[in-house]
């Protein structure tokens, strides 16, 4: 049977999402846990993610499913295999699903949130949860720039070299910016993104909100379709992945209680 999962974990520890020789990535985690839950005789279950996350980047409600010959409950995937993963990894749901589901391929968009302390000085409690600005932001200058981004663009200016994407077109669904205190949060909606492509548009929003640039400079950027045009790419400290959107069809969660949860 096909079995869908969702993920949280805390990226900090960790080099990245995707399975490394070196075993210290959240997918090597989860499969080594899934592993040992099902007794499986073997030292890991594969898994197919919706969205990989880079090194320090946190997850709120990655998506996995694998292909198992087991028939257990829902719950029994939860509890057991958290029992064999790390604190910072939790699985927080489990369901069943038709063999035609793909988490990857059935996803209609994804989601990420990027949290900013903006203080002059650096983040303590909060170390490598969120990024930090030390000069104030312009919250109007910001706005206008995000209006720019919306909707579907080439986006190789905020394109990492190491990119393996075949197309550098995507379309930004969303992209809205609320403050809460000293705590910015940035929340971009996509069909799909680039590597590094968040961290690259927050470096240009933030420099624009910091006055360094106009508004209208994030138009320029793009049109350049040129990775040197933009920003220094932003510290991943602060960016998480809140998870893929799926058809209703599906029946499956939204989003996990962490999400309301953040600053």
């Amino acid at each position: 049977m096909r079995v869908a999962l969702g993920i949280s974990y805390n990226g900090q520890p960790y080099e990245g999402w995707q399975s490394q020789l070196s075993g210290k990535t959240v997918q090597d985690k989860l499969e080594a846990a899934l592993a040992k839950f099902s007794h499986l005789n073997t030292p890991r279950i594969s898994t197919v993610c919706a969205g990989r996350t880079d090194a320090g980047v946190h997850g709120l409600m990655q998506v996995v499913h694998f292909d198992t010959p087991l028939d257990r409950p829902t719950h029994a995937w939860v509890r057991g295999t958290n029992t064999h993963l790390p604190r910072d990894i939790g699985v927080q749901w489990a369901q069943i699903m038709p063999n035609e589901f793909h988490c990857r391929a059935s996803a209609l968009s994804r989601r990420y949130a990027y949290l900013l302390l903006d203080s002059p000085v650096r983040p303590s409690v909060d170390a490598g949860r969120v990024g930090w600005a030390y000069h104030p932001l312009d919250m109007d200058a910001m706005t206008q720039a995000a209006q720019h981004l919306l909707g579907e663009h080439d986006f190789t200016s905020f394109r990492a070299s190491a990119c393996q994407a075949l197309s550098p077109i995507k379309n930004l669904l969303r992209l809205e910016i609320t403050r809460r205190g000293a705590y910015w949060r940035f929340e971009f909606e996509a069909n799909a993104f680039l590597h590094h492509m968040i961290r690259n548009l927050m470096g240009c929003l933030v420099a624009i909100g910091q006055g360094k640039y106009p508004p209208h400079w994030i138009i320029d950027v793009l049109a350049a379709r040129n990775r040197d045009a933009a920003a220094p790419t932003f510290s991943p400290d602060g960016l998480y992945f809140l998870g893929p959107r799926y058809d209703a069809r599906w029946g499956l969660p939204e989003r996990t209680p962490a999400y309301d949860g953040l600053p």
